[in-house]
């Protein structure tokens, strides 16, 4: 099976990760993350997957599951409005959970698995 790591200027790829890998009929994105207020905190996180999808030869229109972490499941309810009113209808599964955040001040990480 061949794999295609995916990168630009703006994502690049990183000792540790790389923004995207594509396989026959998949892609694969890693978390997007975001600081501050959770709702633009969220829309910036699906903003920057939608590129890297993009950037993969993909969209958010062929995303197939989608994983949320969250620094506080307090922050939920305005995750959900805004992540509804970010993705197109209608909505592909999704898990969400807390975890840890990666960074100081992270308050979310977006990744996805999508049709190439």
């Amino acid at each position: 099976m061949s794999r295609e790591l995916i990168s630009s200027e703006k994502f690049p790829s990183k000792p540790h990760n790389n923004p995207a890998c594509r396989v026959p009929g998949l892609i694969f994105c890693a978390g997007q993350t975001a600081t501050g207020e959770i709702k633009q905190a969220t829309r910036t996180a699906l903003q920057n997957l939608t590129e890297v999808l993009e950037l993969s030869g993909s969209s958010v229109e062929k995303i197939v599951k989608i994983n949320v972490y969250l620094a506080s499941m307090e922050d939920f309810a305005a995750m959900n409005e805004a992540y509804i009113n970010f993705l197109p209808q209608p909505m592909p599964p999704r898990s969400c959970l807390q975890a840890l955040a990666p960074g100081k001040g992270t308050v979310i990480e977006i990744e996805c698995i999508a049709q190439a």
